[in-house]
């Protein structure tokens, strides 16, 4: 037909794939078009992939945090830089709703047009209709396809000239290129024995030390554990009991619980908080051993997350002092903040009043140091070395609410129920995004949003986060979801994703989707998440590199691929980042591949960058062909008009 025909002239400039291999099938592959999907269907859902690149590239842009630069430049050059005209969905009524619960100082300065409550609301309804819309799914979840079949080829054609172009590199290999946890949490970064000899040198060497108050009365570290009927020789592994087992699989209150060393929280506030009776010195000396661990192996990297709970406007203060005190400072670790969503149980004890006390209580110090670093000297200090924030909890938690525009605003959300994801989300981006570009003027380090997203719960979550966020935690619902695997694939939105911690809490191994994302060029990593409950061994990060090697049998070109994704996606600096990639890592394609560094050939990030091109330039000459066909018809009507006239 006329339709095919069209196809098969657009596919000439995007496929690289051999004519012969796929003779008359070639059409159906490249373009995954069929008779029962017209033509019209193919051009509206480009058009809508391209929107919502757009969409995403206005956040992302206005809060300063990264942008996958192949897209942006496809983007700015092949379409102008300008949004376009989408009229698939029906557009939101009017309304003067904006944002409130934003702190910023000295407005005079910020001339910021953030996307206010309104805008984002549409934005987030549009993503929904987009990814149940018939049409969108089809062509996104066969360009998936076509992606792991296309990688497929790639790997029967090109395994062995990987595989050579490895072994040619002197002295590098996978243990001695940098690799990146992206995801773990401080409280959990050492493994169990760890954990259990510290605690042990602890009962020997600080018996007599008041490590907790009762009813007004100190306890001694001996004490306590009398209480309990332990000595130091009674400790083992199993009677720690901190590992999650087949009994946590879809009971995040029963993996929570598993941070209670021997089932006491007493021993967890000791022991691995910062903000106890002895001013988090345990907690402290144990990250110090963790930090010399990773010293010693010199090329692994932790990016650590420390809890700001938002009950009270000094935590900031304390967590800071902490820091400087026990000086926690490591080349190979930087830090993230994670904010806990647990508006309801704080509002229940009678901690705040309403959402909007729970924001000042994140930001205004925040804001505070950043207009006057000696307000809070040790703040300031700590900040220079965090690199985002995080927004934890169990995403399976019903919510009992939709974030819209007759959501209470937060100084009005007084409600015992917690506020719905997006909602969090929302106002942590809207005052990251103020409080960033105040940061940038006064020369200072800002902030990118990685938050958990897409472990469990609702589908909105994944598209708060392809908004909002730079990076995300777990994401393994993008599997349900074509159109937006399709788009975090284009956006090239950086996945930390933690198999092992997966099997024991949501999804078991097998069926982790993984692998599925790295072969589709996602932007994927991995990391351990809480090593203390599910690794054995005192490099966890190799742990979970060994069991996904053996499990999903990745090749070492796989395996060097994950590890310069993650280095990629953190947030160590761009200096750092030229000494482990190569001085010219932010060049597009093999161009910016240092294979000596990384180990990575040249063959796969070449074909990673040409296929990730391929996929732009469909959509984007996809909706360039739109256009000029309608630009054609307007000037043959024009014509036929003035002939008439004539």
């Amino acid at each position: 037909t006329t339709e095919h025909l069209k196809l098969y002239k657009m596919s000439e400039r995007f496929s690289d794939l051999p004519k012969l291999v796929f003779s008359n099938i070639e059409i159906s592959f490249i373009f995954s078009h069929t008779p029962q999907v017209p033509f019209t269907d193919l051009l509206d859902a480009a058009k809508c992939v391209v929107k919502a690149l757009f969409i995403r590239e206005k956040y992302i842009s206005l809060s300063m945090q990264s942008f996958c630069r192949t897209t942006a430049r496809y983007l700015q050059e092949e379409l102008g830089g300008q949004p376009l005209d989408v009229n698939t969905f029906e557009e939101m009524p009017e309304s003067s709703a904006s944002a409130s619960g934003l702190f910023f100082y000295d407005s005079s300065e910020l001339d910021l047009p953030y996307p206010d409550l309104q805008e984002y609301i549409a934005d987030m309804n549009m993503m929904m209709a987009l990814i149940i819309n018939g049409p969108v799914k089809s062509f996104c979840y066969r360009r998936l396809q076509y992606l792991s079949s296309k990688f497929q080829m790639h790997i029967l054609l090109n395994e062995m000239k990987e595989l050579a172009a490895q072994k040619k590199v002197p002295h590098r290999d996978f243990y001695n290129i940098r690799k990146v946890d992206t995801h773990i949490h401080a409280s959990s970064c050492m493994n169990q024995k760890h954990l259990l000899r510290f605690i042990k040198r602890a009962m020997k060497k600080y018996p007599g030390e008041i490590v907790h108050v009762e009813q007004g009365r100190g306890q001694t570290l001996s004490e306590v554990f009398e209480s309990m009927n332990l000595t130091a020789f009674d400790l083992s592994v199993d009677t720690l009991d901190m590992h999650a087992d087949r009994n946590t699989f879809h009971r995040f209150d029963k993996f929570n619980s598993k941070y209670n060393p021997i089932g006491e929280s007493i021993l967890r506030e000791i022991f691995i908080k910062t903000d106890n009776h002895i001013e988090g010195k345990y907690f402290g000396h144990i990250i110090k051993e963790v930090m010399a661990d990773l010293e010693e192996s010199k090329y692994q990297n932790v990016e650590l997350r420390l809890s700001i709970y938002g009950r009270s406007r000094d935590e900031w203060d304390k967590l800071a002092q902490w820091a400087v005190k026990h000086k926690v400072y490591s080349d190979n670790v930087r830090w993230l903040v994670q904010v806990p969503r647990l508006f309801d149980v704080y509002h229940t004890k009678k901690q705040l009043s309403n959402f909007q006390e729970m924001l000042e209580n994140i930001f205004i110090p925040l804001f505070e140091v950043t207009v006057n670093p000696s307000s809070h000297p040790q703040l300031h200090l700590f900040l220079q070395h965090v690199v985002g924030f995080d927004s934890v909890d169990d995403e399976s938690k019903p919510e009992h609410h939709i974030f819209n525009l007759d959501s209470p605003k937060p100084v009005n959300w007084t409600e015992e129920d917690n506020p719905p994801y997006s909602y969090y989300l929302y106002y942590m981006y809207a005052n990251m995004t103020v409080l960033n570009h105040l940061r940038r003027q006064r020369n200072l380090n800002s902030f990118v949003l990685r938050p958990h997203c897409g472990e469990a719960g609702p589908i909105h979550h994944l598209v708060s986060g392809f908004l909002l966020s730079e990076n995300i935690s777990h994401g393994l619902l993008l599997r349900k979801a074509p159109v937006l695997q399709y788009l975090y694939y284009l956006a090239q939105i950086g996945i930390a994703m933690s198999p092992l911690s997966n099997n024991s809490l949501f999804l078991s191994y097998h069926r982790n989707p993984l692998p599925e994302y790295l072969s589709r060029g996602l932007m994927v990593s991995l990391s351990t998440d809480d090593p203390l409950q599910f690794h054995f061994t005192k490099e966890p990060l190799i742990e979970e590199y060994s069991i996904a090697a053996q499990v999903w049998k990745l090749s070492s070109c796989d395996m060097c691929e994950l590890s310069r994704n993650s280095v990629l996606m953190s947030g160590f600096s761009h200096q750092v980042k030229s000494n482990w990639l190569g001085p010219h890592y932010l060049k597009e394609g093999q161009e910016g591949n240092d294979i000596r560094r990384t180990n990575v050939p040249d063959i796969r990030v070449a074909y990673r960058f040409e296929t990730l091109c391929e996929e732009l330039n469909l959509i984007t000459q996809a909706v360039q062909s739109e256009e000029l066909e309608t630009i054609e018809e307007q000037g043959s009507l024009c014509m036929g008009a003035g002939l008439a006239r004539h």
